[in-house]
């Protein structure tokens, strides 16, 4: 498999709802509307997440981001009334996670400490 891009996909049970809460976390509004089940927000050459109210195509999910500095974005969120749990040290770096309106799961990291080999 020779992947190109991948994304997450999370079931959300109101898209406008998602889609404020979402660009307030992220700091942006989607990149594509390619139906109306469907927001789009394209966050590196690599991958994206997908939001839509459509079961046959996502699912409740969770997702991780590498973010530089999390208490930046902590204090970012803070601002907008967007609460992010407590720091906490995982085997590869720090994590802090909060849900969604909808109960998806979302973790914010620092930038990971080498894998060991698979």
């Amino acid at each position: 498999m020779k992947l190109q891009k991948t994304y997450t996909a999370l079931l959300v049970a109101d898209l406008a709802a998602a889609e404020d809460w979402y660009t307030k976390l992220l700091g942006r509004g989607p990149d594509f509307r390619p139906m109306d089940t469907w927001v789009q927000w394209e966050l590196s050459d690599r991958g994206g997440l997908a939001l839509s109210t459509d079961e046959e195509i996502s699912g409740t999910g969770v997702m991780f981001v590498v973010v530089e500095d999390i208490a930046a974005e902590r204090n970012r969120l803070q601002t907008l009334g967007i609460a992010l749990g407590p720091d906490f040290q995982g085997d590869y770096s720090t994590l802090a996670q909060l849900r969604d309106p909808d109960g998806n799961l979302f973790t914010l990291a620092t930038p990971p400490k080498p894998y060991p080999p698979a």
